[in-house]
């Protein structure tokens, strides 16, 4: 592939939130993500790689088993697609967006759900991303004006587990109330909370709340909880920061489950 239409097709996916968008696809690079966008059974539209490099054992294996398009181009092209400056990714996938479907994330009696208000840096939804797979949660919600999952940076900092945890955007609290119809407990994080996190019972249906880094939830999310929980702190900070504060909670609602299922 040259320095033609389809290339700067490719290029928006990396820096036009718009086009990613109309397109429905974006871009993914390293073994660990790719590989568990396969495994999940993520639509691949196409494989970009180096022309002139010899494919290592993993990508030949990985394409060998792919029923989609192989795009060879320069190194040089797809290095400006890994956002590399130290040499090219050995390949890169383009890979389909799912729909933003509530319905993706299931709700049952052990459910642990996330949301993430108004991000704004794609980093860290990647970060809480990851967390939330770690942790168990059975989905993310991000809601509102915000960063984009599928925006390179979050891809990168979800390590591939984007690929393992329902990830879906709404405009705003509205659709997540309707669609959780009071099945879970919202509880909503705030320095200010009134309980202790570690003081609520975290081990039924829960949906947990992470507002956005500066301003926190907002008005509607407030008026939505159930209750407001504070992550208590000693020393000179105030607070944490929106992916630190989603990893603690979620982690607390995991260690208060495996000590109810060990009674």
């Amino acid at each position: 592939m040259s320095r033609n239409a389809r290339f700067q097709q490719l290029q928006t996916l990396l820096s036009n939130r718009t086009k990613r968008g109309r397109a429905k696809e974006f871009l993914v690079q390293g073994v660990r993500p790719i590989t568990m966008a396969v495994e999940r059974g993520w639509t691949v539209r196409a494989v970009l790689h180096d022309a002139q490099r010899p494919l290592s054992r993993w990508a030949d294996d990985l394409l060998r088993g792919l029923d989609t398009e192989r795009v060879a181009m320069a190194s040089e092209l797809l290095a400006e697609l890994s956002e590399k400056v130290d040499g090219a990714a050995e390949i890169v996938a383009v890979v389909a967006m799912p729909s933003d479907d509530l319905a993706r994330i299931p709700v049952d009696d052990t459910f642990l759900g996330l949301v993430f208000d108004r991000p704004t840096q794609p980093g860290n939804i990647g970060a809480v991303v990851r967390s939330a797979d770690a942790f168990g949660a059975d989905g993310l919600v991000v809601t509102g004006h915000a960063a984009d999952p599928y925006d390179p940076k979050a891809v990168r900092a979800s390590t591939g587990s984007l690929f393992a945890l329902p990830v879906v955007r709404t405009p705003s609290h509205r659709e997540v109330v309707e669609w959780l119809a009071g099945r879970a407990t919202i509880v909503g994080t705030d320095e200010l909370g009134d309980t202790d996190l570690a003081g609520f019972d975290l081990t039924g249906p829960v949906l947990l709340l992470i507002g956005n880094e500066t301003a926190g939830l907002s008005a509607g999310w407030r008026e939505a909880c159930d209750v407001m929980v504070s992550i208590p702190m000693t020393g000179s900070a105030s607070s944490l920061n929106a992916s630190n504060a989603a990893t603690v909670a979620l982690y607390e609602a995991r260690r208060q489950r495996l000590g109810s299922s060990a009674r």
